[in-house]
């Protein structure tokens, strides 16, 4: 009996504390409250059995539905641990996506690359592979007059000075300085460069020289002599650095010769390897 009081009780004030009854009632009320109860239950009015039997129904229902979230917990835990699982692979998955598109960028890139490096090499037309080496521009010193580039190749690669330099069979320059792993490439267009060429016409003899901008010059034409538009120069190889016939681009009626190769898009070059005597610099 005793322990049933015990639970009727610590069951009714905790109703009462869950509905704000420390808002309405003070301690001696409840003191008072509880005291009335003990009495009630120790005679064993019918009236409190039965009141007392309804008030612990309700108590038990009130906490079966309280402890209802509390026995689905486990799930719903579950539920939010997957939803937090989900958005972190979903991030993993991002994140390899944007992977996998730099790589589709870079394999882009390098197709391209190869694609010019075939082109090059192709265009070369030369029986004897070994007399030219295959070099990559990583340094375009241009400035307002002096037009040169750097080679990836070196002595260490055969390279030496006065080599003439191609790109797609055209004639773009000549080495002018060695390293061990590099070179420096003086190209047809900078103001220190002078060749000797010829035109396809009339096989005419000239010098180009350049002018520091994309388009290099003709000089000393022969006396009246009428240039006309879209002639072939060709290198005549008097100089005995340049192979004679290597052709460079076409002349324009204010005299300058529009290059067959544009001096500022070049990536790639080839290097023949053909010994000169360096007196002639």
């Amino acid at each position: 009996m005793s322990v049933s009081r015990d639970d009727f009780s610590i069951a009714f004030r905790s109703a009462l504390l869950q509905r704000g009854g420390t808002q309405k009632f003070s301690i001696f009320s409840l003191i008072i409250l509880a005291i009335v109860i003990f009495f009630l239950d120790v005679y064993g009015f019918n009236a409190s059995k039965i009141a007392r039997g309804i008030i612990n129904d309700v108590v038990y229902r009130v906490t079966y539905l309280a402890s209802a979230p509390t026995r689905t917990f486990p799930d719903l835990q579950n539920g939010i641990s997957s939803h937090f699982n989900l958005r972190k692979e979903n991030e993993e998955l991002k994140q390899v996506i944007e992977k996998y598109k730099a790589l589709d960028l870079n394999l882009e890139y390098l197709t391209n690359e190869n694609r010019s490096l075939k082109k090059v090499l192709n265009a070369e037309n030369i029986l004897n592979v070994s007399n030219i080496v295959l070099a990559k521009v990583i340094v375009d010193r241009n400035s307002p007059f002096l037009k040169s580039i750097i080679l990836n190749k070196g002595s260490k690669h055969g390279i030496s000075k006065g080599m003439p330099v191609n790109q797609n069979k055209y004639l773009i320059g000549r080495i002018v300085e060695t390293n061990y792993l590099s070179s420096r490439v003086l190209l047809l267009n900078d103001l220190n460069s002078r060749i000797p060429v010829s035109l396809d016409i009339d096989n005419t003899q000239a010098i180009l020289t350049g002018s520091g901008t994309s388009v290099p010059k003709l000089e000393y034409l022969p006396e009246n002599y009428e240039l006309d538009n879209g002639v072939t120069v060709f290198a005549s190889g008097k100089d005995g650095i340049f192979s004679a016939g290597t052709p460079i681009g076409e002349t324009m009626q204010d005299g300058n010769v529009k290059l067959f190769v544009d001096p500022n898009q070049l990536s790639f070059a080839t290097v023949v390897l053909i010994k000169q005597n360096e007196e002639k610099f």
